[in-house]
């Protein structure tokens, strides 16, 4: 889907068999109207598509066409589940930066403070810039 996707353009399509190709997929869907993009998400481990995608629409129009007259359709001898898109969810997780979560700054920094009093270590200057041995 492209940045400026809007959900009700954009049609999931589930169901769909392993030989599908997103070129059949624009061929079965091109008739409810003109067709911005069309997504297969893959399976990198088998190197095929997971079994559904997505088609973003031009007009929102077209894709509540495509899913009035599509959900429920045969391809490939698989019967299709086609509806409105919904848009991903960002959930906080291992792939997110603690630093992401705006609780992280409200109860983590505080006016005033700098990074050593966060720490709670106050830091002294350096006699040298020589460095030293311990034995």
């Amino acid at each position: 889907m492209t940045k400026e996707a809007q959900p009700k353009r954009n049609v999931y399509v589930g169901g769909l068999e392993e030989q599908v190709n997103e070129e059949i997929l624009h061929a079965a869907f091109v008739p409810f109207g003109d067709i911005v993009e069309v997504n297969l998400p893959k399976d990198h481990v088998a190197n095929t598509h997971r079994g559904f995608g997505f088609v973003e629409f031009e007009l929102e129009e077209d894709a509540k066409a495509a899913i009035d007259n599509m959900d429920g359709a045969e391809l490939y001898g698989k019967v299709l589940r086609v509806n409105a898109a919904k848009p991903m969810k960002h959930k906080l997780g291992a792939h997110t930066a603690v630093w992401s979560a705006d609780d992280w700054y409200k109860n983590t920094l505080v006016e005033g403070d700098d990074t050593a009093k966060l720490a709670g270590d106050e830091l002294e200057p350096a006699d040298s810039l020589e460095p030293t041995v311990s034995d």
